[in-house]
């Protein structure tokens, strides 16, 4: 032992509460000096700290704003160094801090806020302070979960990228120190909320909500952490040819709850509004005649138009046609044409047409329009 270190160990064995920094504490101190990428610190006024290079930058920016005679923590990562410095990191300390808020959210059952960094076809990446953290699809909460057709995953990949960026408020629910990773769950910070919002949710409520997924057969609507379908049956009281052609994701929607089983919420949008076909059963009436324009041709059919969301089937057995036609070989869309009224079941909503019927009537008034002036000819002949 050198003379200058039995001094140096003397003086320390009069001050018996000081001890000296280890690797992996955490201590604080005053920052004697601030030049680039490096801090000098007071450790105690016995030692002193160095924090240099890529341990000088941390997630919160510590070195921008900071002066001579602050007080700040550091990671001690190892002893006295050849120049006589404990070597510490602001990097670390910040690392070591975040980790402990996030094991008290974990054991407290907390929520904590993060920021999405990146994105995959099977969640969100998130980097805290070079820890870890994945939300997968399947814990995000409704609105922010990918409904896309056929689960198509470069759909969803381009949903999961349109989150880069945002906060989301979460649960941990998975934690490894160890490997520095968290798996996180935004479907769980919600959970509490959801519970409540399904017991006091009843058939027959209308509730405000946002456009959270749209899918070839409906419209899914997310309200007080709770999601729920609008079939494409339920979207407006006529044919619906496209839910896409009804809003696009994230526009405010109300709509009304009309089925409840366990988790699944049946909502509609069609039923805030009147229903046309009771007007419809009001205004035609059987055995009339009516003019129309096809908008829809199919091989059991065609319809046609009689108001905004009013269709009138015209049932392939109401059409005149030969052996081997179907109602596209003698029917187009925007054909105008005349039907006679042969049914209407407004609480079905249907109202059956024919064709046929015209024509016969059409051919029965031509046949009476002919013998009365066979009639009528014979008895001028009679007459002369």
């Amino acid at each position: 032992m050198t003379k200058t270190q039995q001094k140096k160990d003397d003086f320390l064995d009069l001050i018996p509460d000081f001890k000296i920094p280890k690797p992996g504490e955490l201590v604080e101190g005053k920052v004697i000096a601030i030049h680039k990428n490096k801090i000098l610190v007071d450790i105690d006024s016995i030692a002193t700290g160095i924090i240099a290079g890529k341990e000088a930058k941390d997630s919160m920016d510590t070195i921008k704003d900071l002066k001579s005679g602050d007080t700040i923590s550091a990671y001690v990562i190892e002893g006295e160094n050849e120049e006589g410095y404990i070597v510490m990191s602001l990097r670390k300390a910040s690392q070591e801090k975040t980790w402990k808020a996030f094991l008290d959210a974990y054991e407290n059952d907390k929520e904590i806020e993060v920021y999405a960094n990146e994105a995959n076809k099977g969640g969100l990446l998130l980097d805290i302070d070079g820890i870890k953290g994945f939300i997968p699809v399947s814990q995000l909460a409704p609105m922010h979960y990918p409904r896309v057709n056929g689960a198509d995953s470069n759909q969803i990949l381009n949903r999961l990228q349109e989150l880069v960026g945002q906060k989301f408020r979460v649960k941990i629910i998975n934690i490894d120190k160890e490997n520095g990773k968290l798996i996180l769950s935004e479907k769980a910070a919600i959970e509490e909320q959801r519970q409540t919002s399904l017991d006091q949710l009843n058939i027959g409520d209308v509730v405000e909500g946002k456009i959270s997924g749209i899918v070839k057969f409906g419209i899914f609507v997310a309200f007080n952490g709770l999601e729920g379908l609008v079939h494409i049956s339920e979207i407006a009281w006529g044919h619906v040819k496209s839910p896409n052609d009804y809003g696009k994701l994230g526009d405010p929607v109300k709509v009304q709850v009309i089925g409840l089983d366990g988790d699944k919420i049946s909502l509609s949008m069609k039923r805030l509004t009147d229903d046309p076909w009771l007007e419809a059963a009001k205004k035609y009436q059987e055995g009339s005649i009516i003019k129309g324009e096809i908008n829809r041709v199919t091989p059991f059919g065609a319809f046609m138009k009689l108001a905004d969301d009013i269709n009138g089937l015209i049932h392939v057995t109401e059409i005149d046609l030969k052996d081997g036609q179907e109602p596209g070989d003698v029917l187009n869309v925007g054909d105008k044409v005349k039907a006679k009224v042969i049914a209407i079941e407004p609480e079905e909503h249907r109202v059956g047409l024919s064709l046929k019927d015209v024509e016969e009537n059409n051919q029965e008034n031509a046949n009476k329009e002919e013998k009365s002036s066979k009639k009528a000819k014979k008895s001028e002949e009679e007459s002369e």
